[in-house]
């Protein structure tokens, strides 16, 4: 550990610019961060005073493969993106956690009592006092610390800022308590178990590895308790090639059916196999009884299915493309998965308001601009919220004045896919 001047006088020399570089990938960004950085030192001692500390990091994430089949327990594609949560931390010396978020107010966990509290449900306190209970009972060590956070992942653009919290914490304690030696596998599930049973909502997995493991990965839940993970490499500066997020600014109030249909549509169809999941039905058999499944379900709950277990095969074949140095095939996958998710999956908008329509905008018009620059697709849950499109480094700039001309000043995110999951830095 450093002290707090020592930290500043380091970033401003240039010492940590070849890490933060590594980190961030994207070189023009150092000045960004290093400046981060020093805001979150200063703050913290405003905070908490002089104390030796140590700069931790968990990045957001984008499902770049595999839309709504993470709940069937099917095989995703998902990277950890150049946006991220920080924390400028320091031992506490007790058995206490304080921890502030930007202009929040302090949060003060007592690790001496981790139950589970009914009025924290939805809470950050819930979310740090389930990821301390989690690693004790998986018999990691836990203690105190002081620390302040900020983060540019930003909320509702199916990033997972919450994710990227919950592995902000577990790298935390890792790395103060545990020598570093959590795995990453076992942060992302013990952040689940925070957001499901302290938090309160139901999430799968994915969001949790992607931001705790970091690069490019694959994931397939076909076994939910042992998920199998394998790294993808793929260089996308050597593809030249940005990874762009737009928030269409799309409310999301009211689509909670919309959200909930999908999974239970899916459901249906499997059951008129007897199964749960679609990823316990055979592709073949279920096309071979299309008639009649199509007497016991809806025609939308079928097409569905076949969103499935079309985006099945597509994640295996973009994992191909990329391990075979095929990169305009990997970009071609991306674009039958956005066709998919439009025609077969059909969460590009809400049924229940045809009239407003802002990613079928975005995709539209994302297609008319870049023509053969790029590919884009719906970006997480879908009906509102962000797309997602693969664009030329020469492209992004136009990309991006195109799109927040649309959506507004800063709607589009111009990223790099970020080989790091939770991690400290200094």
């Amino acid at each position: 550990m450093n002290g707090i001047e020592e930290v500043l006088n380091d970033l401003k020399s240039g010492i940590y610019d070849s890490r933060i570089k590594d980190i961030y990938v994207d070189e023009k960004m150092t000045g960004y961060e290093k400046k981060r950085f020093e805001d979150a030192l200063l703050q913290f001692r405003k905070l908490f005073g002089e104390k030796e500390v140590e700069l931790y990091s968990a990045p957001g994430r984008s499902e770049v493969c595999g839309n709504h089949t993470d709940h069937q327990h099917g095989h995703v594609l998902a990277a950890s993106v150049n946006l991220d949560v920080i924390a400028v931390a320091a031992f506490s010396g007790d058995r206490i956690i304080r921890l502030v978020s930007e202009d929040s107010p302090m949060i003060v966990i007592d690790l001496n009592r981790l139950e589970k509290k009914e009025e924290e449900l939805g809470t950050t306190a819930a979310l740090i006092r389930g990821m301390a209970e989690g690693l004790k009972e998986g018999g990691w060590q836990i203690g105190g610390f002081f620390a302040y956070v900020t983060s540019d992942v930003p909320m509702g653009a199916g990033m997972s800022s919450s994710a990227a919290f919950e592995t902000l914490v577990g790298t935390i304690l890792s790395g103060m308590y545990n020598e570093g030696r959590v795995p990453s596998e076992e942060i992302a599930k013990i952040g689940q178990f925070a957001e499901n049973v302290y938090f309160g909502k139901p999430c799968g997995l994915m969001d949790q590895m992607a931001c705790s493991i970091g690069g490019l990965i694959s994931i397939d839940f076909k076994e939910l308790a042992n998920p199998v993970i394998e790294q993808t490499a793929c260089d996308f500066e050597e593809n030249a090639y940005s990874l762009c997020i737009v928030e269409t600014k799309g409310s999301h109030a009211d689509l909670t059916d919309d959200y909930a249909a999908i999974p239970e549509e899916m459901r249906q169809v499997a059951k008129c196999f007897g199964r749960e999941y679609l990823s316990e039905v055979e592709e073949k058999a279920f096309y071979e009884n299309i008639a009649g499944i199509r007497n016991q379900v809806s025609d939308r709950a079928l097409l569905r299915a076949m969103h499935f277990f079309g985006e099945q095969k597509r994640v295996r074949e973009g994992i191909r493309a990329l391990t075979d140095h095929n990169f305009q095939g990997f970009l071609e996958v991306i674009k039958k998965s956005g066709d998919s998710s439009a025609k077969m999956l059909q969460n590009i908008y809400s049924p229940r308001d045809v009239h407003t329509q802002n990613v079928t905008v975005a995709l539209a018009v994302s297609e008319y601009i870049l023509q053969d620059a790029g590919v884009c697709r719906i970006h997480g849950g879908g009906f509102a919220g962000t797309i997602q499109a693969f664009v030329k480094n020469e492209a992004a700039g136009k990309y991006k004045s195109c799109m927040e001309n649309i959506f507004g000043e800063g709607a589009c995110h111009v990223l790099k896919v970020r080989p790091y999951g939770g991690i400290k830095i200094i």
